[in-house]
Order: structure tokens, then sequence, then C-alpha cells
């Protein structure tokens, strides 16, 4: 391969060690590398708590992952066991970022999740060390003096090897340092087999590669890329990239979505297994959805349901759950959409206990006007767009527990519980 023309950069994808549980272990005077701690969400003597993070030592002694549910988790009085707390977290990522912005200008930030950063550092790094390693180590000791935390670190010459660098090198470096280069990366990536290791790659697609004769990365480097497009489309086109360690992505250009939608889903505490509990909850969802699409003056076309079953509740045909779209009138009224949601619901539902339901909208535009519908009592429409409207401006003003619906009390109900959750997750703001 002929990297000459290939954007040569240095860049550095940075990862916060097990964030959520270091954040806690430091809030506590604990060493995050050394504390047994565990954040769990929604734990319950049901034991359908879920992991959000453990620590590495909790991790490396109890064999503990940041998928495992309550019930895996061992009853050992060594393991600290502690709710989110979300408000925390984005606070701690608002200060690791202030710190990044030493070594980067503004626009050479990229935040990539709440525990990952890209730093485009072509421009500076010469100004911070002799080496990359050196500028990262740097980085490194600055966020553990001054926040406590312990962050690992990729480097390479665009942000896909670095972010190869970070999940395959740095994080098992004892230094928490990994580097990949146009000349290193062959000798370095090629020899894995195990595809679902490296970013990007997937169950299925690691699947789909297999089944071509694809097992390992210097396979995939050496397929013939306009079959791999003609087999799995674009995404063959970028998996080629991958192998071969190319990423022409200019961040600084950041491309608009090509359309614009709102969703929302949330894990329920529970098994769900009555309809009217199920039915409570896709109400109340979409309620939340439509009044955030309103409050942007627009309209739905298209309205989508998920709905996920519980572990044990797997479909006949193994599908672990539903996902609908159906197109409509384009509409801002929450009674039109909710019932769209419900016929879509009762149609395809067979009866499997429920664990996540999610609702979105799309195919958006602007609502400039109420759309009369011929067959209902016009003043009754106009009365009930007039309601909606001054329940969102009492919940902007109030906030969104100042007008709640009776239904809401009822048992199954997730509204005011859910009022208070960040990214899904208790907001926490003292110990518990």
């Amino acid at each position: 391969m002929d990297y000459s023309n290939e954007p040569h950069g240095m860049f550095l994808m940075i990862d916060n060690k097990s964030f959520y549980a270091s954040v806690e272990s430091v809030e506590r005077g604990l060493n995050p590398l050394e504390s047994v701690l565990v954040v769990m969400s929604e734990a319950d003597n049901t034991g359908s708590g879920l992991v959000l993070a453990a620590s590495p030592m909790a991790k490396r002694e109890f064999g503990i992952s940041n998928v495992s549910r309550q019930y895996e988790v061992p009853d050992d009085p060594r393991i600290l066991v502690v709710p989110p707390r979300m408000n925390l977290y984005i606070q701690k990522n608002l200060a690791i970022n202030r710190i990044f912005r030493r070594f980067v200008a503004d626009a050479d930030l990229f935040p990539y999740s709440i525990d990952e950063s890209i730093l485009d550092m072509t421009k500076s790094w010469r100004l911070f060390g002799n080496t990359p390693e050196e500028v990262a180590r740097r980085i490194q000791l600055t966020v553990r003096h001054e926040l406590g935390l312990y962050t690992t670190v990729g480097i390479g010459e665009n942000p896909v090897q670095a972010k190869l660098a970070l999940d395959l090198q740095a994080k098992h470096d004892k230094e928490l340092i990994g580097r990949l280069t146009y000349e290193s990366f062959a000798d370095k990536i090629w020899p894995i087999t195990y595809l679902e290791k490296v970013w990007s790659i997937g169950h299925r697609t690691a699947a789909h590669l297999n089944r071509l004769g694809i097992h390992s990365m210097e396979d995939l480097a050496h397929v013939n890329p306009y079959e791999l497009r003609h087999e799995m489309g674009l995404i063959g086109t970028q998996l080629f990239a991958l192998s071969w360690g190319i990423d022409r992505t200019k961040l600084r250009e950041v491309r608009p979505a090509k359309e614009k939608s709102w969703s929302n889903s949330q894990v329920l505490p529970r098994d769900y297994k009555v309809q009217r509990e199920i039915e409570l909850v896709i109400r109340e969802i979409g309620q939340q959805v439509t009044s955030r699409m309103r409050h942007h003056q627009q309209q739905a076309g298209s309205i989508s349901l998920f709905i996920g079953f519980a572990w044990d509740g797997q479909a006949d045909d193994g599908r672990g759950g539903l996902h609908h779209t159906h197109r409509i009138a384009p509409t801002d009224n929450a009674r039109t959409i909710i019932a769209e949601l419900l016929r879509l619901f009762r149609q395809y539902w067979e009866g499997q206990p429920v664990r996540n339901i999610g609702v979105g909208l799309a195919r958006l535009s602007v609502s400039g006007s109420l759309q009369l519908d011929i067959f209902q009592d016009p003043e009754r429409q106009l009365k009930n767009d007039r309601f909606d409207r001054v329940i969102d401006d009492l919940r902007d003003r109030f906030g969104k527990t100042a007008v709640v619906p009776a239904s809401s009390l009822m048992r199954g109900g997730t509204m005011i519980s859910r009022a208070s959750l960040v990214g899904g997750h208790n907001g926490g703001n003292s110990f518990d």
C-alpha cells in the first residue's frame, strides 16, 4: 500500500479507565486501580440490576463485566456496590476536557463519548514533548495529579489508528499507552483472528466476513476490495480501509445528519408482562417525545416503536424484540401519535415479557398550523391542541413533573421516576 498520499497527523484517543467506577473510587478516597467497586443501576431485590461499570480489580478478581446483571455479582463483602451519579460523571468529564484544552485548540478537541475524547495534536504536540509517547504521558500525569483518575491513550497518524491503538494495545500496556503508524500497522494488526476485537466489527459483521473466507485482519487486507463492496456495500469499502489503517476523516468538517429525528427509550425496572402496564409506558414515552418535537415547532410524518423482550422472553424465531415503523399524516398531536404507537404494539406483540421500550418520530416538517380532521369535531381538536401547548408551557417553566397524568401514578408508570434520570440513570447528588 502506498501511504504517501494519506494524511499523516498525530492523534490521541484518550479513554478514562473504568470511568464511572474510578470517579466513585476517588470520591471515596480509594485508588481506582486497587478498589473493588461496582456501579450498579436499578439494583433491587429481584436481582435484575445492571452493572454500568466495574473497577479493574473487580473485573480481575471476580470476573464482573460492564454488562453483568445484579444476580451475576458475587455476594462478597469485599465488593462495594454503589448507585450511579450521572451528574457527577458529567462534571468530571467536563473537567477532564478542560485539561485537554491546555494541549490543543478548542477546534481540535472532539469528545467521543462521556469517557473518551479525540485530540488532534498534529499542530501542537511538539510544544509538550519530544515524542508522541512523552506528550501522552504528560497528559496522563496531569489528569492523575489533578483529578485522581487514570487515563489510557492510543496514538495514531489518523483517528482510526488512535482508536485501535487504544483498544488493542494501550489497555494492556503497563504505561497505558499504545501507538500505531502506517509502518507498524500490518505487523501489529494483521495477526488478529478474533475480528470482533476490532473497533466497528460486531458479531454479525464478523460472521459475514467468516462466510466470505475472511478469518483474520490480514485476510481482510488482501481481499478484492471491489468484490467486498459488491458483497457488503459501503461497509465493505470501510472495512478494507480499516484493515490497512486508512482513515481520511477530517474531524473539523462536521457533517449534519441526513434527517433529524426525535426518539427516546427506556430500560424498564423489571420485566413487564401485563399489557396495560406496557401500554402505559408507551403512552408516557410517546407523550414525552411528542412534547420535545412540538417544542421545536415540528411535526412527524413517521413513527417507530421498539419493544425489547426480556432475556427469557425471546420469540420462537430467536428475535430479541420487535421494531416497526409506520408512515402517518404529518402531525404534532400526541393523541394521534400515541394511538398509532398502540396500534403497532397490539398488532405485533404476542405476549412476550418486555424489558425495553423505545419510540421514534421522523420525517419531520415545520408545524406551522393545525391540520383539522374532517371526521372529528373541530372545536374539540382546537381545545386539545391548546391544552397540549399549555401543558408544554407549564413543564418548560416548572419542570417535567409539574403536570403528570393520573395514569402515571398507577402500577407500571415510570414518568415520575424517569424525570430525574440523566442518560437513563440516576443523576445522584450524594453518597447513597
